[in-house]
């Protein structure tokens, strides 16, 4: 039991009513002089930070990153060093559409975003429980997300608005059929894959550059939901993913992935069939196979859900020696689009906060903004170079440079000679699903879709089933069946 100690306010002056306020009488009104009063009222007001646009509502986790293969053909990245070589990190999942008080079995892709905390510095993976998203450009990211929140006159949430942006971007197809399907409704957290989704790249030792995907296979084997029992749960137990990932780790059922990844050469690159920088694409495992890296296991919760999970801040531009970017278009946005958000969420110094912060040394001539609470540089120089510090910066981790494949500068349609948008979905649906997945997903699509309504009902509703008839006949018929739709128009198309 921990000593007790006497209470103070946040300057340290011991508080001696803390239950009552200082009044002109028994029965008078509150006197301002009494400050603790103030102090309690004003810091209760400003107790919230604004909520992420997205991933609002999630749960987190420390544990250790454990290398169980040799990479280094690929990687002179430090964390891959060595056969055995554990590296500190934190896991925070989360439903991506909802809001903070949003239930945690919502149909709704789920986030894996993972810090690991390298000698080099923090390295982020910010990626989801599926290999593709919705989009492939980040400027379309904004209009993407209003669709997916509340309606600007009822504010509540809106079907109608959901398929009609679905149906005029059938880039969408492959992500939207991983969501429609059990898949959509994971069994927790503990029970899900999770994927860098954007293709990044690796660069070893000699300066060769690949390109790779991160995939997290689940230890504890895949379940899902059927949607009737996500349902359910809602109503029961709104918690039911933060629960259960907190009562395993307090039972030392320790969590545990294999980090495996797809590597993929320049050369490849170039003659693949796809675009493979495309984040609505998948790459074949067939020609690209999974390799292992390492082992990933969670094993502790934070003390203070607040100071770590909500304060955490992770970015895809926090990278280390030996790992880069690649030119997808989303990959590209959300370089700049995490971090200004975070700046705005929680302050300049976010990178400060103990969740955040590096543990290994940093040193650079940030100074000053909000919240400075870590020595802000002392008395040392500010400005670089100068004739004082010795600071140097170490080309030894200079990234190679690259050709790009173009110098012509326009705005080039997404889908310019890159829109099947088709097949992947098609072999999603047909190759890899049971007949019963398969049900599962075509009543789940007949569920969402129902809630299309108004004046474009019927426009909408044709122009997403026109989609679904091109995936597969198989899944057409299905939804159009159970939507009420005369299918002979679509059989003869």
């Amino acid at each position: 039991m921990s000593k007790s100690k006497k209470i103070t306010t946040s300057t340290g002056c011991p508080v001696n009513h803390y239950e009552d306020t200082q009044t002109a009488g028994e029965r008078g009104p509150a006197l301002l002089q009494d400050f603790f009063l103030q102090e309690k009222l004003a810091q209760f007001n400003r107790e919230r930070i604004p909520e992420r646009i997205v991933h609002a509502k999630g749960t987190g986790a420390y544990g250790k990153f454990t290398v169980t293969h040799d990479i280094s053909k690929y990687s002179r990245a430090n964390l891959f060093s060595e056969i055995g070589k554990e590296t500190k990190l934190f896991v925070r999942f989360s439903t991506v559409g909802g809001e903070k008080g949003s239930a945690d079995t919502e149909r709704d892709p789920r986030g894996f975003a993972v810090k690991f905390y390298t000698e080099e510095g923090n390295w982020d993976i910010v990626g989801n429980n599926t290999p593709v998203f919705f989009i492939k450009d980040a400027k379309k990211f904004p209009d993407f997300i209003h669709t997916q929140k509340r309606n600007p006159k009822t504010n509540c949430k809106d079907a109608t608005a959901v398929w009609d942006y679905w149906s005029l971007n059938p880039e969408s197809l492959h992500q939207v059929l991983i969501l429609m399907s059990d898949r959509g409704t994971p069994d927790g957290y503990r029970h899900m894959n999770g994927y860098g989704s954007h293709a990044f790249s690796m660069v070893n030792k000699d300066n060769e550059r690949f390109y790779v995907k991160f995939h997290y296979k689940t230890k504890q084997g895949n379940k899902t939901f059927t949607d009737a029992q996500a349902t359910e749960l809602k109503g029961t137990d709104p918690d039911y993913s933060q629960r259960d990932l907190v009562n395993a780790i307090e039972n030392e059922d320790f969590p545990k992935w294999a980090l495996k990844i797809q590597i993929m050469t320049l050369a490849e690159a170039k003659s693949v069939h796809f675009n493979p920088f495309d984040l609505t694409k998948t790459w074949p495992h067939s020609d690209f196979p999974l390799m292992d890296v390492g082992e990933m296991e969670l094993n502790e919760i934070p003390e203070n859900y607040f100071q770590d999970v909500e304060q955490a801040a992770f970015s895809p531009s926090n990278l280390v020696d030996g790992i880069g970017f690649s030119p997808d278009k989303m990959l590209q946005g959300r370089i700049f689009a995490y971090p200004d958000a975070q700046r705005y969420r929680i302050g300049t110094n976010y990178n400060a906060l103990p969740v955040n912060k590096c543990p290994y040394d940093t040193n650079n001539y940030h100074r000053d903004g909000a919240m400075r609470f870590d020595g802000n540089g002392g008395s040392s120089q500010n400005h670089f170079p100068n004739s004082f510090d010795g600071n140097y910066i170490d080309d030894k981790h200079k990234s190679p440079s690259y050709k790009l494949d173009s110098n012509e500068v326009g705005y080039f349609d997404r889908n310019l000679n890159d829109d099947d948008h088709y097949s992947q979905p098609k072999g999603l649906f047909e190759e890899v699903m049971t007949d019963e997945q398969q049900q599962n997903t075509i009543s789940n699509i007949i569920g969402a879709m129902s809630g299309i309504e108004g004046e474009k009902k019927d426009e909408i509703i044709n122009r997403q089933l026109c989609h679904w008839f091109r995936v597969s006949p198989k899944l057409g018929v299905g939804i159009a069946k159970g939507l009420n739709v005369n299918i002979d128009e679509y059989l003869k198309l």
